[in-house]
């Protein structure tokens, strides 16, 4: 029953309403609509009028569907319930086409745009003064036709919706209690601060209007814009600024405003921070709130605590509403009320002022007035800066782009800042094809880095200390177009000091250089194997004194000359006796003087020494590992790790959670594994380290570097490399425990720390450093192996039974029951069976890279030579040295390793020096033994084979 009437007396208010509508638009608005402004002001109000006569006509036609819905269900004698009462269940529809109505509307009474079509329509409303007068006279007692029209245009709306809060309220009334109460009721106040929002709107239209008129027509046409609205003026409200002489304060819904005579300056609200705990010290008869933009800053001052709370209240209201991109419903109202807005903010801005960041402009986070957090900045000539920032500067990782004068291409700096300059780890790709991975410091190359042009035009690339920008320090550089690599000192971009020269054809030089040029004797290392000492051009010809060593032991001393056309001429004494030949002058070792270890990468040390030194701190974990992985999507594309890519199998990698394992991670066996994991993580500080090492490793002697000349610095390299490891290892468990209120258990001397990065940290890392490193033992020993192999051939041709014969080993240690005849075999001419164990354990030799681990295969190796001859003698057996050296020869025979002097001077210079004097040493000196009477019976052979040719 109450619906009924409720829907009745709906239907009647909507059949009026609709009415009053339809003579609205004949009598008042079409005629509006039909004016022909003459200048830009008109045409901006009938603008304004069309969007208000379009929002109007939604209204409308809202009201006439709601009007034929309730008009056919009493048609059809329907019964009738809630969900046939439109402006209940359908109440967000209602609020979506009113609310827009009314801020168009208000929008037209700021720009004064009823006074505007009044005007220009004057001489249609005389010839029509009667109707209109009738039609006004029902709504309002005005004369003033702008002031009618603004009556007509929104008081029966506003009537309407009270009718519609009315119906509801009644409604809810006589409901009772139910489940429908509430909605009803709710539906109720929706309508009920729509009528109070409708109110506020008009009353803020109302007021901007009024500032207009009483401002001067150079500010009304610089602020006045349909959508603005005052919220308040110093005038009514007083406050005072301090930035210059502000005569009037301003609050508008989107800007901030301060008046000085004829000057305007204007804040963008989204941007503006109020601080009310100002860190100034204020007069105490003063009330202050400071205002932070992203440019200026500056109090506005009230005489009165009530005032300054006014205004605070008032701003971050408006604040916060124009971030949210909307006013509040109602709107001073429930819904914000009482709520700050957030410090941190997402805004556009081009900044004005002078500074380095003058018309550029900044999208992306800010906080207090200042970019601080994910961002771009473009300036106008086409840089742009892509990355995070602080506190207003560019910090963290970032992309930075430079275009090139005159050209169409881009300087890229992927780039750690401090600060607002590069600092930390970096790679610039630069627009001339030049690609720069390393370290910056103030915007410039500063410690280790690579510089590599990889284009088929003068390609080059150099790796080594950087200091202002400059090759500067130890450093590498490769030629490959001339094919040759320098290895040496560097000062401001030159070759400066003392370097090391290898070409692709093998020859290589060591002199001292001063501002590119040579300077001095110098030592030139020949492919044959002569080695000349004195002064030599650029072109590698003998000038003046110097002394020339044959491959053969024959010496040249004297002067040398190279006249043109005549060839190398020389005065001096050429001694030719046999005593002169010098294996040691024909494997002559370079720069291990001159460079010594410790100083040769002190630019990639000093990075983890800041590191651990400043308590592993996280900010500056990103600064030398490389890139984060936690970056934004933007910059996730850019991203590359230093020396390498990252695995994908690598995650994240917390510090605080490395220097948590560190600790949990202490004995023996578990440190071993830790280590292992740590040294394969490209994300792990000592991964990293390592990977940075192995590559200055490659650039220095792979391709043209594998010179056996150079062995001796390899091998010292990675020595040292074992040492340092275990020192930073050392330093971040330091550094671990310290923040765990632990002291560090045990000190080490440096003998106690060089046999711990012996056997934990050395075997670890060799793989890394093993296929150049031994490459250059095979160069080293490339003579020895191979007449050693030649020996090998030779002995490979005996049977069995011959060999061990030849070999002089005791019959009664031979494994004759090994030796297993087929049809027409004869025992004397079966080959590669006696030992067979002991053989293949041998040849494991070359399937590992661990000193220790080849010393195990020797021991097996001698296991297995004792197991069979203990089966032999059907007893157990100790071989005295007499018999273990025959048979280790006669099983190495067999085994054929071709590089075994490689192999063996590699692990008696790297292996555990507690292993000197034990069973290991013992069986190498053994190994070495049988090698080197192999060479002496060949070196015999071949000195019998030349007496008598």
């Amino acid at each position: 029953m109450w619906v009924t009437e409720a829907t009745e007396c709906l239907l009647r208010t909507e059949e009026t309403f609709s009415a009053c509508l339809a003579r609205i638009n004949t009598i008042v608005l079409e005629p509006l609509l039909q004016a022909e402004p003459c200048d830009q002001k008109g045409k901006d109000n009938l603008k304004l009028l069309m969007l208000l006569n379009d929002h109007f006509h939604a209204l409308w036609d809202l009201t006439e569907e709601n009007h034929r819905a309730l008009k056919q269900k009493f048609s059809n004698s329907e019964s009738l319930c809630l969900q046939d009462l439109y402006i209940l269940w359908k109440g967000d529809l209602f609020l979506s086409i009113y609310i827009p109505y009314f801020v168009t509307f208000a929008n037209c009474v700021v720009v004064q745009g009823f006074d505007q079509a009044a005007k220009n329509k004057s001489e249609f409303w005389k010839t029509h003064k009667t109707a209109l007068k009738q039609f006004l006279a029902d709504f309002t007692s005005e004369t003033s036709m702008p002031v009618a029209f603004h009556t007509v245009l929104h008081k029966p709306i506003r009537e309407h919706v009270q009718q519609y809060a009315f119906i509801l309220t009644k409604l809810s009334e006589v409901i009772g209690e139910s489940p429908e109460r509430e909605r009803v009721t709710r539906a109720a106040h929706q309508y009920t601060k729509l009528q109070s929002f409708i109110s506020q709107v008009l009353d803020e239209a109302c007021l901007t209007k009024t500032l207009w008129k009483s401002l001067g027509h150079k500010l009304t046409d610089l602020l006045c814009v349909p959508e603005r609205r005052l919220l308040e003026d110093s005038k009514n409200l007083p406050i005072f600024a301090s930035l210059g002489r502000t005569d009037r304060v301003l609050l508008f819904d989107d800007v901030l405003v301060l008046i000085q005579g004829n000057n305007v300056q204007s804040f963008d609200l989204k941007l503006v921070w109020v601080d009310a705990t100002c860190s100034e010290k204020p007069a105490p008869e003063k009330h202050m709130l400071r205002i932070v933009t992203p440019e200026e800053a500056f109090l506005l001052s009230a005489k009165e605590p009530k005032i300054r709370a006014v205004w605070q209240w008032k701003l971050n209201q408006a604040v916060r509403q124009a971030l949210n991109g909307k006013r509040d419903f109602p709107l001073w109202g429930e819904a914000g009320e009482g709520s700050e807005p957030p410090v941190q903010r997402v805004f556009k801005y081009t900044f004005q002022a002078e500074s380095r960041f003058k018309n550029a402009a900044y999208e992306g986070e800010w906080y207090w007035g200042k970019p601080h957090g994910k961002g771009t900045l473009k300036w106008s000539d086409g840089r742009n800066h892509v990355g995070d920032f602080k506190e207003g500067l560019e910090h963290g990782f970032g992309i930075c782009l430079v275009p090139l004068l005159s050209e169409d291409r881009y300087d890229c700096y992927k780039c750690h800042w401090c600060e607002g300059k590069m600092r930390g780890y970096g790679i610039c790709e630069y627009g001339n094809g030049m690609v720069y991975k390393g370290y910056f410091k103030e915007n410039l190359r500063q410690g280790f880095g690579i510089l590599e042009k990889p284009s088929a035009e003068q390609p080059f690339k150099y790796t080594g200390q950087w200091e202002n920008d400059k090759k500067h320090g130890y450093g590498v550089w490769d030629d490959k177009d001339r094919g040759e690599r320098y290895i040496g000192m560097w000062y401001e971009d030159h070759r400066h000091g003392q370097g090391i020269v290898v070409t692709q054809s093998g020859i290589c030089y060591q002199r001292t250089f001063h501002v590119d040029k040579m300077v001095g004797s110098g030592i030139l290392l020949l492919e044959d194997d002569s080695v000349y000492k004195g002064n030599f051009t650029q072109d590698l010809t003998f000038v003046g004194k110097g002394k020339l060593t044959f491959s053969n032991g024959f010496t040249l001393e004297g002067t040398f000359s190279n006249k043109s056309g005549q060839g190398l001429q020389t005065q001096g004494i050429l001694n030719t006796s046999s005593d002169q030949q010098d294996d040691a002058m024909m494997k002559v070792q370079l720069g291990l003087d001159e460079f010594p270890v410790e100083k040769r990468w002190q630019g990639i040390y000093d990075q983890f020494l800041e590191f651990i030194h400043a308590g592993c701190k996280e900010e500056m974990e990103e600064s030398f590992t490389g890139f984060h992985v936690q970056t934004s999507k933007e910059l996730r594309k850019s991203q590359e790790y230093l020396f390498c890519q990252r695995d994908p199998e690598d995650v994240s990698v917390k510090i605080e959670d490395v220097l948590e394992e560190l600790v949990e991670h202490q004995n023996q066996e578990s440190l071993q594994c830790y280590l292992q994991k740590a040294f394969k993580s490209s994300l792990h500080p000592l991964g990293k380290l390592l990977k940075a090492l192995t590559l200055t490793f490659q650039a220095t002697y792979s391709g043209i570097g594998a010179n056996k000349h150079l062995l001796n610095m390899a091998q010292e390299e990675v020595k040292h490399y074992a040492k340092i490891m275990w020192e930073f290892y050392r330093g971040l468990l330091q550094q671990a425990l310290e923040q765990k209120g632990q002291p560090l258990s045990g000190t080490e001397d440096g003998e106690k720390s060089d046999l711990n990065a012996y056997r934990m940290i050395l075997p670890l890392i060799l793989p890394c450093f093993y296929p150049e490193l031994f490459m250059l033992y095979m160069l080293y020993h490339e003579k020895e192996d191979d007449l050693y192999c030649q020996g090998i051939m030779d002995l490979s041709l005996f049977p069995d039974l011959k060999l061990l014969e030849f070999l002089d080993v005791q019959k009664h240690l031979w494994p004759l029951k090994d030796l297993i005849l087929t049809t027409n075999q004869r025992r004397s001419l079966v080959k590669d069976k006696c030992f067979l164990s002991a053989t293949e354990c041998l040849q494991k030799l070359i399937t590992t890279v661990d000193p220790r681990e080849k010393l195990e295969i020797l021991q097996k190796t001698y296991e297995e030579i004792e197991s069979t001859v203990t089966r032999v003698m059907e007893r157990d057996y100790k071989l005295p040295m007499d018999d273990l050296l025959p048979l280790l020869m006669y099983v190495v025979s067999r085994a054929r390793i071709q590089h075994l002097g490689a192999e063996i001077h590699l692990i008696r210079d790297l292996m555990d020096p507690t292993n000197e004097g034990g069973m290991y040493d013992f069986l190498l000196t053994a190994l070495e033994s049988c090698y080197e009477h192999i060479q002496k019976d060949m070196r015999l052979h071949q000195r019998e084979n030349w007496h008598v040719t």
